[in-house]
């Protein structure tokens, strides 16, 4: 190895010295030869050939710029030390020049050149961030573009630039640059012309990270991509090879991320008369899972405003929805059955789409999957049901009389492995009490264990679920406080107000509302006796130079109370 080394030490004063050209070539086909084993990688970065090596990149010999170019990526490849000589060399910054000053021509061995190029770029900074940004900010991007539109008849180099854009589109800071390119509209016009399954996977690997960005995934609907997945979708559903099944999936999935931004959604929408949104429908009843799903997805997402919603369940996609549902009850697929709930949670938000769900009757259907141990499941079913009840009072109390629905809410609501699903298991439970203001509702609820609960609940690091639950205790206070006495006594209801009282953390309408609730639980003789015995009195005195104006005045509301039945 020392042997070695002063070997390359003499490469080296060889390669500063250099006059002619062919002494190069010479120098780099060895040093070529060296890094191709990965042993001999670091020696030739500790001999110092690197920056010499780096300073022939500016040669005008073409046989000595491929050689260099392949010199300088076998030594960065999975070389931490490579990497860092050439990026101190700036080498990366020179190869990006080039590329620029080249990319225009396109004879074959200039096309071979550029390959190299490219594929040293990749070696540079495969799998690591900060050299990927680098090249970023030293646009690299813009380049690679370019070179794509410009040569895309060339299949390694296409393949190469591929490549790039898939390591560069995973970093967010690569999305602007990409976005102020034409990266769509070369991607979609290379997709049109791919006919092997290897080719489209490779530009689908790209699509997909790019796709997250609001921007391009316009520019993709522009550039006509929606039209190819649509296509692709039409001649493989019925295909069972492997290479189909899975391309199916990607291009459906694909179809679903592009109907995440707004514009590219509403563009697709087209007030509801749109192909693409008729093509989607036409998913739902497939016999295709994968079909299923992304058609279910596709309508939630364009359930994102409520015009759209208006408009779907105007025109029955409520009832395709249900149709769906019920072929997934026994044994169902989970990912269509969350789909299909996400897509009537959405639709129900409008408050002329409630009625019109309910008499349709979408609560029926949900409630067939209460059965489910899929927290998924659970959690769309829940928040489905949840935007159903919202201002409908005879659906609420309908719903918060049936013991089975109640007792599994109550269950949910020590899911504490899922915190999602207990989170709203507690906000149902809370908003059927809220809905309704019924009894029947309240006894169902304190009969089925679900007081101490909604105590809990008002201790959340959630405003808005502190809220609920203290709007429907101050309910159950109001309307049945003999029923729920002894559970709010064992849930310490009392010391907890107390304690969010005190706390100049508590929003004010935590604190508005705890007081609201300790005028509702004077009626209790023992409840009455907790509040006398922790000193309220103090507490609430305070409140009255409140910043917040019905906190300061229910403050003095309560401290009138206070006092009259001290």
């Amino acid at each position: 190895m020392d042997n070695l080394s002063d070997t390359l030490k003499k490469l080296k004063i060889t390669a500063v010295d250099r006059t002619e050209d062919s002494l190069e070539g010479c120098l780099d086909c060895l040093l070529q030869a060296l890094a191709q084993n990965k042993f001999m990688r670091i020696p030739c970065v500790d001999a110092g050939l690197i920056s010499p090596l780096v300073q022939l990149l500016n040669s005008k010999d073409q046989e000595v710029l491929l050689q260099t170019g392949r010199a300088l990526g076998n030594i960065c490849y999975d070389s931490h030390e490579g990497r860092s000589a050439v990026d101190q060399a700036g080498g990366a910054q020179i190869v990006i020049d080039r590329l620029r000053s080249l990319c225009s021509i396109t004879d074959p061995a200039n096309e071979k050149l550029l390959t190299v190029f490219c594929g040293m770029l990749m070696n540079y900074s495969n799998e690591n961030d900060s050299l990927q940004a680098q090249l970023i900010n030293m646009g690299v991007i813009p380049t690679l573009v370019k070179l794509l539109g410009i040569h895309c008849q060339n299949a390694a180099l296409t393949e190469m630039c591929l490549v790039a854009f898939g390591n560069l589109a995973e970093l967010e800071s690569s999305k602007e640059q990409f976005a102020s390119t034409n990266i769509a509209e070369e991607l979609v016009k290379l997709f049109k012309k791919q006919i092997e399954h290897d080719k489209r996977e490779m530009i689908f690997e790209v699509l997909a990270p790019l796709a997250e960005n609001d921007a391009i995934k316009l520019q993709l609907v522009e550039a006509g991509l929606v039209e190819c997945l649509l296509e692709i979708v039409q001649q493989k559903v019925d295909s069972d090879k492997e290479d189909d099944i899975t391309e199916l999936k990607t291009g459906s999935d694909l179809m679903v991320l592009l109907l995440l931004g707004d514009e590219s959604m509403q563009k697709l929408f087209e007030g509801g008369k749109g192909s693409v949104f008729q093509r989607v429908l036409s998913w739902i009843p497939s016999n295709n899972h994968q079909l299923q799903l992304a058609g279910a997805l596709a309508i939630a997402n364009f359930a994102r405003n409520d015009g759209n919603c208006i408009h779907m369940v105007d025109n029955g996609i409520v009832e395709k929805l249900m149709d769906l549902l019920d072929r997934h009850v026994e044994d169902g697929n989970v990912t269509v059955q969350h789909a299909a709930l996400s897509a009537l949670r959405n639709l129900a938000i409008p408050v002329i789409n409630k009625a019109k769900m309910l008499s349709a009757g979408v609560t029926e259907t949900v409630l067939k999957f209460l059965k489910s141990e899929m927290p998924p499941v659970q959690f769309k079913l829940l928040g489905t049901l949840r935007m159903l009840i919202d201002a409908q009072a005879e659906a609420a109390e309908q719903l918060g009389k049936n013991v089975k629905l109640v007792e599994r809410l109550v269950e949910w609501c020590e899911a504490k492995d899922h915190a999602g699903v207990m989170g709203e298991s507690n906000r149902l439970l809370s908003a059927l009490i809220r809905h309704s203001k019924s009894k029947d509702v309240i006894k169902t609820i304190v009969q089925s264990g679900g007081i101490k609960h909604l105590v809990t609940m008002a201790t959340s690091e959630h405003v808005i679920m502190q809220n609920e639950a203290l709007v429907a205790l101050a309910l159950i206070a109001a309307l049945e406080l003999g029923t729920a006495e002894k559970d709010l006594e064992s849930a310490k209801l009392v010391q907890i107000l107390h304690r969010l009282l005190a706390d100049e953390r508590s929003a004010p309408e935590i604190k508005y509302n705890s007081m609201v609730l300790i005028c509702a639980l004077m009626g209790s003789e023992s409840l009455h006796k907790e509040v006398q015995d922790l000193a309220f009195l103090d507490v609430v005195s305070k409140l009255r130079s409140h910043e917040n104006k019905s906190v300061a005045q229910q403050a003095s509301l309560t401290e009138q109370r206070l006092t009259v039945e001290s």
